[in-house]
């Protein structure tokens, strides 16, 4: 094949990947002269190069579909759906046709003659048809079949500058000049100039073998710089000091530079989904929207290649059996048109993409029958699993609930396929799916190949390395005594409830042992101290405790082994400059793993431990000093941060003090009515919700202590809940929400508490908030009730399932996964709990959103923040079930 059919063959498979999308956009755009004058462009392109290579098939296609787009630009035919149909099936024909040129260098034999009267009668005006017109040969779509393999030429290479307009690449000089005088005519349509040849300047093909070859010697580059550098700290006064520092800086640049070849927008990937997406809308009689956001994020060549599989898989999946149809949407209470979105970004030094629906979710019930029809698991297993870890089924070999096989599989079929994709290049693949609202799809992706600066230390004399990207700072920490004054900001490890955290500048960090968590030997002696590397894992921080930090290196990252990739906490492996080979940690997989820091708990291996605050419980409470001498006691959850701030930066608004915080001002609220103006610092207790803060002033903060939290005599004066034993001492509990309500007026509605009820009685608190459950489990217990608190329903059932039994249940209406009108509804189809009282909680009060609240089985129907309400209520519904 000679090179002059290579670079025809390799600019055709670049305008035909833009084609798809074109078409499509043109469609929704019917009036955009832009896009249809560059698929005009594309197409003619195509036509003229071809013929003047003597490829006659090619040309008779392209030219017939290139008669329907200049009367489209002429104005003398509409754009229509149908006719986006006939030309995207001329598209499908020509992909088919230089498909056969890559692998056998000539044109294969086929019959296009129906085809191209299809394309004619479009073209002189007749209708079109409202499905392609049927092929006489195979044509598999272009999103099923393997791209065509590039001949000799690779895709083109753009190291630094973003990715222009895609436009068609003009052919060469002596096919543009022999065109010219083969077909005037055709010539003469083309209004548009060519690219100007400047801008072919810009670029150079090289092959992606070149690219790996040069990669793969600056790897080797970069870890020899380190063994140089190494080699150089031994020695002092060397006179390659100055050398090597010039050395690693050029390989530095160099490295830098060969990555960005590498790199190549995920957009690239996502082109061909738009045409996927119109196809499946039309096939299924479907209204399908995608949307796709983040397509300039950039990620390595390798692993763009090995998603799109996995990408276009879930899609057609989504779009077959996540969506319902229009009438089944408007049954719903849904749009007619279903969503799909497609999001990319980086985090943490790692990709993720995120795939939803708005469709109709996974059916857990479905999922659990053909589990224990195929004997995945028994009825006792499933029970104490969550709705995530029965969801994770889909991903077994094989599985499938769809009831019937189509060209298109329902969920489930081939997801093992797409897990194993993902999981080969260390990734890893999460959902989150509710019945009725739609399915997320969670990809992260780790580095692979990369260069990366990293934080080397040691625990247990194994050295590991940290991406520099993922750490914050380095702290020596002092080991903390059991009661100290805290006042002084120095960081200080201490334990609440035998797990260990940092009081880092008066605020608490958890923290986690490397030693003790990867087992790697007795613990080491201290000296009373201990280095933290304090690390950001999503949008807190944690401390990882080790036993002594090195310098940062830059390292070249290599996939973890696959005898280790179930372990998440490594994220890749190096060599140092001494010839050692370590292990790299990724802090999100450490916090998944110890249920610490952003995420708690991974959902890819969440267990079935049920996560409860009850008031019989010991509840971590900060103690402080307010109103001279007064010692006071606030659930230490409740707090969002201790900070310490100089007077000078309090300011007086509309005769308040407020401060200035995290770009917002705050109020300031004093228990005491005024502030020592002598100190230089106002210590704050800071409570935020959501976008609202309040700030605290307080004397003095005192400690952190575990204790249970017994209220038992009641407050003499608002804004307090009562005094309780803390600590060993009558202290004062503080009414958190009083103290909001001085701050935000309409934070929350009702009055100060009531007196405490007589008798305890066991209420069942549901609320996805943590905040709002810190906040009501005191509130209630003042009220002499007894409260556990979950998370969300799945959580209260699993406590129905357990034997656990409630005198009542309070639940938020708005709540992820399941919400409070299907909770409540599962309550009353039957068990224990179905005629407790249930009480309804929301921030929607109308009398429509309470009578779907008394439809779903709800006795009441509550204001979200009217604890006076709640209460009464709570003591109405007891009353009755007790006369009862």
């Amino acid at each position: 094949m000679d090179d002059l059919l290579s670079d025809f063959l390799t600019e055709t498979n670049e305008s035909l990947a833009d084609l798809d999308s074109a078409l499509v956009k043109l469609e929704r755009t019917p009036d955009d002269a832009d896009t249809l004058s560059l698929i005009f462009r594309m197409v003619h392109t195509i036509k003229g190069t071809c013929g003047f290579l003597g490829l006659p098939r090619l040309e008779r296609v392209a030219h017939a579909a290139e008669n329907i787009l200049g009367r489209l630009r002429d104005k003398t035919l509409t754009v229509t759906p149908a006719i986006v149909t006939v030309v995207l099936a001329a598209i499908d024909r020509i992909k088919a046709i230089v498909a056969g040129l890559s692998e056998t260098g000539t044109e294969t034999a086929g019959d296009d003659a129906p085809l191209i009267a299809a394309l004619d009668a479009v073209a002189t005006g007749q209708p079109a048809a409202a499905k392609a017109p049927a092929l006489p040969e195979a044509v598999p779509i272009p999103e099923a079949a393997p791209p065509p393999k590039p001949v000799a030429a690779p895709p083109l290479v753009q190291p630094s500058a973003p990715p222009p307009t895609p436009v068609a690449a003009p052919p060469a000089p002596e096919a543009v000049a022999a065109k010219a005088a083969l077909e005037p005519v055709a010539a003469k349509a083309v209004s548009e100039p060519a690219a100007a040849p400047a801008a072919a300047a810009q670029t150079i093909r090289v092959t992606v073998d070149v690219l790996e070859d040069l990669m793969t010697l600056v790897s080797e580059l970069v870890l020899t710089r380190n063994q140089l550098l190494q080699l150089a700290r031994n020695q002092d006064n060397s006179a390659f000091t100055v050398p090597l520092q010039r050395l690693s800086h050029i390989t530095s640049e160099l490295q830098e530079g060969v990555m960005k070849t590498r790199m190549q927008p995920i957009g690239n990937a996502w082109n061909k989904l738009p045409r996927l997406v119109r196809d499946l809308s039309q096939d299924m009689g479907k209204k399908i929207e995608l949307t796709m956001i983040g397509a300039e994020t950039e990620l390595d060549r390798q692993i763009l290649e090995l998603i799109k599989d996995p990408l276009t898989h879930m899609i057609r999946n989504s779009g077959d059996h996540g969506l319902e149809t229009p009438a089944e949407r408007r049954a719903a209470g849904k749009p007619e048109t279903g969503r799909i979105v497609l999001n990319a970004f980086h985090e943490g030094g790692h990709i993720i993409l995120e795939m939803s629906d708005d469709g109709r979710g996974l059916a857990v019930d479905r999922i659990r029958a053909k589990v224990l029809a195929n004997n995945l698991a028994t009825e006792a297993e499933l029970a104490a699993m969550s709705e995530e870890q029965i969801q994770r089924f889909i991903f077994n070999p094989g599985f499938s609930t769809a009831a019937t096989i189509s060209a298109v599989s329902g969920r489930g079929v081939g997801m093992d396929v797409v897990k194993t994709n993902i999981e080969k290049i260390g990734g890893t693949v999460d959902l989150k799916s509710t019945v009725g609202k739609g399915t997320m799809f969670t990809i992260k992706i780790p580095l692979t190949l990369a260069i990366v600066s990293a934080l080397i230390v040691e625990a247990c004399n194994e050295r590991f390395a940290i991406p520099q990207i993922s750490v914050v700072e380095l702290v020596r920490a002092q080991l903390g005594s059991e009661r100290r004054e805290s006042t002084s900001g120095e960081s200080v490890i201490e334990r609440i409830n035998d797990t260990p955290v940092l009081r880092l500048r008066n605020r608490l960090l958890p923290l986690v042992s490397l030693t003790e968590l990867l087992e790697l030997g007795a613990k080491q002696p201290t000296d009373g101290g201990a280095d933290v590397v304090v690390a950001q894992v999503g949008a807190h921080m944690m401390g990882i405790i080790v036993d002594r930090v090195f310098d940062t290196e830059e390292i070249v990252v290599k996939p973890v082994a696959p005898i280790l990739r179930h372990v998440t906490m490594f994220s890749g492996n190096t060599i140092l400059g001494d010839g050692s080979v370590i292990m790299i940690l990724d802090p999100n997989g450490i916090a998944r793993r110890t249920g610490v820091g952003a995420g708690g708990e991974s959902r890819l291996e969440q267990s079935s431990r049920i996560d409860t605050r009850s008031s019989s419980e010991k509840t971590a409470m900060l103690l402080f000093h307010a109103g001279g001498l007064q010692r006071m006691a606030v659930p230490l959850g409740l707090v969002a941060r201790l900070e310490d701030i100089p007077r000078a930066k309090i300011e007086i608004s509309c005769g308040l003090p407020v401060t200035q915080y995290r770009g917002k001002l705050m109020p300031l609220i004093s228990i005491s009515g005024g502030s020592d103006l002598e100190k230089p610092t106002q210590p704050l207790l800071v409570f935020a919700d959501g976008e609202r803060s309040m700030g605290l002033m307080v004397d003095e903060i005192v400690d952190v202590v575990e204790d249970r939290l017994d209220i038992e005599l009641a407050a003499a004066r608002p804004g307090l809940l009562g005094t309780a034993v803390i600590g060993g001492q009558a202290t004062d509990v503080l009414d958190t929400g009083y103290w909001l309500m001085q701050a935000w007026e309409d934070w929350f509605r009702g009055a100060p508490r009531q007196t405490a009820a007589q008798g305890q009685r066991h209420v069942l608190l549901v609320d996805d908030s943590d905040f709002f459950r810190q906040l009501m489990v005191p509130t209630l217990n003042a009220a002499g009730l007894l409260v556990t608190a979950v998370g969300s329903a799945a959580e209260a059932l699993r406590l129905r399932e357990n034997g656990v039994r409630f005198d009542a249940i309070v639940s938020d209406i708005e709540m992820p996964n399941m919400d409070g009108l299907q909770f409540a509804r599962v309550v009353r189809s039957g068990g224990a709990w179905a005629d407790l009282p249930m009480i309804a909680m929301t921030s929607h009060s109308d009398p429509q959103h309470a009578q779907a609240g008394r439809q779903a089985g709800f006795t009441d129907y509550v204001a979200k923040f009217e604890r006076e309400a709640l209460v009464a209520s709570l003591r109405a519904s007891l009353a009755e079930t007790v006369a009862a």
